[in-house]
C-alpha cells in the first residue's frame, strides 16, 4: 500500500457518470457462475463451525477497472484478454516512471507530457489527472491501484457497472445533484468531507454499495457471528456491522454506512440496506436509497459481489454491477487518519485569517482612511 496523502482523489468515483441515457439492470438475484480457470474440479463453497457459507478473512477489491465504461476505449462490459493485458500494460509502465526519482525540470506532474506512461495512464483512466496535480502535484508514485483488470467468471471486465454502456441508469427530472467534494466552504468544519474530518473514508470503499477507491487501502477484513457479518474497511477504519436477525430499525436514526441486515440465501450472503444518511448520500441519493448486495464465494480465492441500487426518486429504474474479491495477503493495520486533528484546523484557521485580511484591506480603501 501506498502512501495515504491524497485525501480528495476518491471524490471522483462516486460523482462520475451521473445523467445519461436508459439502461437496463442487470438480473436481480443473478447467481454467480464458478469460474473454472480458478475452482478446482469438485470444489464445494465452505461452511463455518455455525454453518454459514464462510466469507471470512482478509480480502481486497482493488482493481484497474473503473467503475463506469470509457467509452474511448470499448463500447462492451467484456474486453478480450490481449486488450486487458494491454492495459495493464500501460499501467505497470507508469507506476515504474512514478517510483523513479523525480524530474526537477519538469516536476511531477508528468502528465503534461503526452508521450509520458503517466499521460497514457490518464487516458485510461481520466480520473488519475487528479493525481497529476490537482490536489497538489502528486504523480502516481502515490497511489496503490492494483495490478490487474477485474476478471469475473473468466472475462475480462471493462467496467465494475455491468449495464449496456457501463454507466448508471437515466437520473430524472428535479433529482438531488451528486455530491462533490466542498473544496471552497470554509464556514464551518460541517461542511467540509467527511473523509477530511477522519469520520468515513472517501470515495465509496465502505459503501454501501462497496468500490475500490482507485487509488489505495482497498481492503477488508470479514468477520461472522450467529448474529451478525462485520466487514472491517481499512480506508479510514470503519466496521460495517450487517444485522442477520431482526429488520430495519424504525426510530429514524440514519448510521453513517446506512442500516443494513442480511441473511443466508443459499450460498450466498444477501444484504439490504436502507435508511443511507445525507452526509454520506450515494451519487446524491440517499433518502429513499436501498442497495441491495449479494456475496457469493466462487472459488477458494474469489468472493463474487453483486449491487443493485434502487431510489424511485433519483434514477429511472434499478441499476447494478459486479465483481470478485480477491485474497489479501496479510492482514488489515489501522489506518491513522490524521487530517481531521492538523490539516482541518489549519484549513479554517487560514480561512478566518483570509477574511480578517479581506475585511482589513476593505476598510483601508473606504474614502477618508487613513
Amino acid at each position: 500500500m501506498r502512501r495515504a496523502l491524497i485525501l480528495a482523489l476518491g471524490t471522483a468515483l462516486c460523482t462520475t457518470g451521473l445523467a445519461l441515457a436508459v439502461h437496463a439492470a442487470p438480473a436481480k438475484d443473478a447467481v454467480p457462475a464458478v469460474d473454472p480457470t480458478i475452482t478446482p474440479k469438485g470444489w464445494v463453497p465452505p461452511k463455518n463451525a455455525m454453518g454459514q457459507p464462510d466469507i471470512s478473512g482478509y480480502w481486497s477489491n482493488a482493481t484497474m477497472t473503473p467503475l463506469t465504461r470509457n467509452p474511448k476505449l470499448t463500447d462492451k462490459l467484456v474486453i478480450p484478454a490481449a486488450q486487458a493485458a494491454s492495459l495493464e500494460k500501460v499501467f505497470a509502465e507508469a507506476l515504474a516512471a512514478a517510483d523513479a526519482p523525480t524530474d526537477q525540470k519538469k516536476g511531477p506532474g508528468a502528465v503534461t507530457d503526452p508521450n509520458s506512461p503517466e499521460a497514457q495512464l490518464v487516458k485510461i483512466r481520466p480520473d488519475f489527472a487528479a493525481a497529476g496535480g490537482d490536489v497538489g502535484g502528486y504523480n502516481t508514485f502515490w497511489i496503490d491501484p492494483g495490478n490487474h483488470m477485474m476478471e469475473v467468471n473468466g472475462e475480462y471486465r471493462s467496467s465494475i457497472i455491468t449495464t449496456p454502456n457501463g454507466m448508471p441508469a437515466a437520473r430524472k427530472a428535479g433529482a438531488p445533484p451528486g455530491r462533490g467534494f466542498p473544496r471552497d466552504i470554509y464556514d464551518s468544519y460541517e461542511n467540509r468531507s467527511l473523509g477530511e474530518r477522519c469520520i468515513m473514508g472517501f470515495g465509496a470503499n465502505a459503501g454501501p454499495p462497496m468500490f475500490a477507491n482507485g487509488y489505495y487501502n482497498n481492503n477488508y477484513y470479514i468477520q461472522q457471528s450467529p448474529d451478525a457479518v462485520v466487514i472491517q474497511v481499512e480506508l479510514i477504519h470503519d466496521a460495517r456491522i450487517i444485522r442477520l436477525k431482526g429488520g430495519h430499525r424504525t426510530d429514524g436514526v440514519r448510521q453513517w454506512m446506512g442500516d443494513s441486515i442480511g441473511h443466508f440465501d443459499g450460498n450466498t450472503l444477501v444484504v439490504e440496506t436502507t435508511n443511507i444518511p445525507q452526509g454520506q448520500a450515494f451519487m446524491g441519493s440517499w433518502k429513499n436509497l436501498k442497495v441491495t448486495e449479494r456475496f457469493t464465494r466462487v472459488s477458494p480465492t474469489r468472493i463474487n459481489y453483486q449491487f443493485q441500487v434502487e431510489d424511485p426518486d433519483t434514477w429511472d429504474k434499478p441499476w447494478g454491477g459486479e465483481y470478485d474479491f480477491s485474497p489479501l495477503h496479510g492482514i488489515v493495520y489501522e489506518y491513522a487518519c490524521h487530517e481531521g486533528n492538523y490539516a482541518l484546523p489549519a484549513i479554517l484557521a487560514g480561512a478566518r485569517r483570509q477574511e480578517q485580511e479581506a475585511t482589513t484591506k476593505a476598510a483601508a480603501a473606504k474614502p477618508g482612511a487613513e
